[in-house]
């Protein structure tokens, strides 16, 4: 009955042409259906017309359309293998599927990580080995399926996308955990695999959860008791800004898509533009936090600074730090540079200004900031903001404080919805009581997870939890009801998850990543048919997209092919079970304990040891007989071992396999 239920819902919420004949984009030339299943179609037709279905491999069914015009078949996939073509026929339409592949069907999920591309985010974000396997990426037993970014209050059930052969092209766009993670099945099962790649950067966990698992968490209790009343208000909203000119972006790897926005907006770049009225801002600061709440878009800053005698006529450098995501600068109207592609939110902004620019005494600096996803504004170092002579950088005026500020265009679902300069037009926009985006619970489940409901596929792999890293308390809980939401929701059993342990990060004083750490591995231990690929040693503390994305797919991979494939293959390191203090020591015990190996690296073995002060100092590490004897001459009496307990600790614990530890503590918190 269940189930009965949630296809019902599903099928009603698609969107039906009236009297039309359509399919899901899920559904076209290329795509991977998984083999020997049970496998579900679905679309639109006129209401009790009869929809037909035949494949080249033998396999057919028919149906009739329900009174809302909905249709679903189900057939007989075969063993791995293809090309085939699939035909669905509706009175005198009729829909062929071509190159058609049976094999194995994955989803790929998460947040930034998963989502960066095989090609990188140039120049600050790169793969590793990214340009040549690039070159080499044509394999046509692997296929591809993006799932375009939308974020909804009410549950899509269509998403934007298309299947595509694996190319250096194809392959370059596409998610490189994914990427590799895939050809590592194929290479070692010698079938088609297909991917859905379905993530968003800088999102959290409960954007990922059906709103039905969220009611017990106080936090986000509120919000889906309002969902009803959000529901009625994005409705308005959307009809607002569906009254407003708009500006489509391309969701293939183009870096020139961003450059030449035109939103009826260049006279804010002018010296003597009105400003009187917009509002103010303390920079810098995300814009999430300092006025604009959760909104991805096109905002105007703007600063008039008065130049003392020795800055006139003089070249000058304007520095404005790392800007999210792109902007356009101008000093007096006149362009004095920007960066307009995407992977650059941690770029210091440095550009020239010319002896001419700089002849008056009083400057206006003018920028215009587009924020694609996430986290938005000139958000570094208030010292990195500043003009300086160019000839004696030294010499500088800061540009940090206050700047007035104006939106111009909103960014929603690859879509700019622009107002301009229209100041009355954006005061009519209707107010939400809570505003809604990609980090809004629940929103990326109805968007980007709801719409691939009821494929059949054989399991998903998931890289997030960055997002998440200040409340790992609740992670404990949250990320286990997040898998629990869509086994239970897809229809498609309790598949496999396997995720990506997050890396170490310099995330700050403020943020413990190990307790983050610390909630995965849990999830890894109580969530059934699940597995957990460690990365503390392939990840760099310095830049949160870590570069070797290799590693990480093939890890992954290594626990589908084990636990899944039942392929005698080695996929964890050392895991802690227990501890005994014996005397002025503490002895670990783990499993997948062949090999111990203990690697210092800059001369630490990133163990510590407590007694029952709770002080730990740095300890002692042998290895016995596959465990580990931890100690420390400060400590006679210990209490407690901890292993990579900081942000930026990398792993010295690896076994025979070469696979790391997870960082642990025996002092775990209820």
């Amino acid at each position: 009955m269940k189930f009965i239920m949630s296809l019902l819902l599903v099928q009603s919420m698609l969107v039906a042409q009236p009297n039309g004949f359509s399919l899901p984009s899920l559904f076209s030339d290329n795509m991977v259906v998984q083999q020997k299943i049970a496998w579900r179609i679905w679309g639109n037709a006129s209401p009790g017309t009869t929809v037909s279905a035949k494949t080249s491999w033998g396999s057919s069914a028919t149906t009739a359309a329900g009174e809302n015009g909905k249709w679903m078949l189900v057939l007989k996939t075969p063993a791995a293998g293809g090309p085939h073509m699939l035909t669905i026929t509706n009175r005198k339409e009729k829909r062929v599927i071509k190159n058609v592949l049976s094999g194995e069907v994955w989803i790929c999920s998460g947040q930034s990580n998963m989502e960066m591309p095989l090609g990188g985010w140039l120049p600050s974000d790169t793969i590793i080995g990214g340009a040549a396997e690039i070159k080499k990426a044509n394999n046509g037993s692997l296929r591809f399926f993006t799932v375009e970014k939308q974020f909804a209050i009410e549950k899509k059930a269509e998403c934007n996308g298309k299947w595509e052969e694996c190319t250096p092209a194809s392959a370059a766009a596409f998610s490189a955990t994914g990427y590799f993670f895939g050809k590592k099945l194929v290479e070692t099962l010698k079938i088609p695999v297909g991917l859905i790649h379905t993530s968003w950067g800088g999102t959290p966990a409960q954007a990922w959860t059906e709103a039905g698992y969220l009611g017990n968490y106080p936090v986000y209790k509120n919000i889906v008791a309002n969902l009803p009343e959000l529901t009625r208000q994005e409705h308005a909203l959307a009809e607002w800004m569906h009254s407003l000119k708009q500006i489509t972006i391309s969701a293939d790897h183009d870096t020139t898509k961003w450059m030449h926005l035109d939103f009826g907006d260049l006279s804010c770049k002018d010296k003597l533009f009105d400003d009187a009225k917009w509002k103010t801002m303390n920079l810098p600061a995300n814009w999430e936090n300092a006025g604009l709440g959760d909104f991805d878009g096109a905002v105007w800053f703007r600063k008039t600074v008065i130049l003392p005698m020795e800055y006139r006529g003089r070249e000058l450098s304007l520095q404005l730090g790392p800007i999210d995501d792109m902007d356009i600068a101008y000093v007096n109207g006149i362009k004095a540079g920007g960066m307009e592609t995407e992977g650059k939110w941690r770029n210091d902004r440095d550009y020239p200004i010319s002896a001419e620019m700089s002849r008056d005494s009083e400057m206006v600096i003018a920028v215009r900031v587009v924020d694609n996803q996430g986290g938005g504004g000139m958000w570094g170092k208030a010292e990195s903001m500043k003009l300086a002579l160019k000839e004696n950088p030294a010499n500088s005026i800061s540009l940090a404080g206050i700047w007035k500020y104006y939106p111009v265009a909103e960014f929603r679902n690859m879509t700019f919805y622009y107002w301009g300069i229209d100041a009355e037009k954006y005061a009519s926009r209707p107010q939400m009581i809570s505003q809604l985006s990609a980090n809004t619970p629940t929103s990326l489940y109805n968007g980007m997870i709801n719409p691939l409901i009821p494929l059949v596929f054989k399991g998903a792999i998931w890289y997030q939890g960055e997002s998440n890293a200040d409340n790992p308390v609740e992670y404990r809980t949250l990320f286990p009801d997040m898998i629990k939401s869509w086994r239970e929701t897809m229809q498609n059993g309790s598949f496999p998850f396997y995720f990506t342990q997050i890396a170490p990060f310099d995330y700050g004083t403020s943020t413990n990543s190990a307790r983050l750490r610390e909630a995965q591995a849990m999830a890894a231990v109580s969530v059934p048919n699940s597995g957990m690929a460690v990365t503390l040693d392939i990840g760099n503390p310095t830049n949160i997209h870590p570069g070797n994305k290799h590693d990480v797919g093939d890890r992954l991979a290594r626990i589908a092919l084990a636990k899944t494939y039942k392929k005698p293959i080695a996929c964890s390191g050392p895991e802690y079970i227990s501890c005994a203090v014996k005397g002025s020591t503490v002895v670990l015990t783990f499993k997948f304990n062949k090999g111990l190996i203990v690697v210092p690296r800059k001369g630490q073995n990133n163990f510590t040891i407590a007694g029952a002060d709770g002080i730990f100092y740095a300890a002692d590490v042998k290895v016995k007989n596959e465990m580990l004897v931890v100690s420390s001459p400060k400590v006679s009496v210990p209490v407690a071992v901890r292993y990579c307990w900081n942000n930026t600790d990398e792993a010295t614990l690896f076994n025979s396999d070469k696979l790391p530890a997870s960082s642990f503590r025996t002092d775990v918190e209820k």
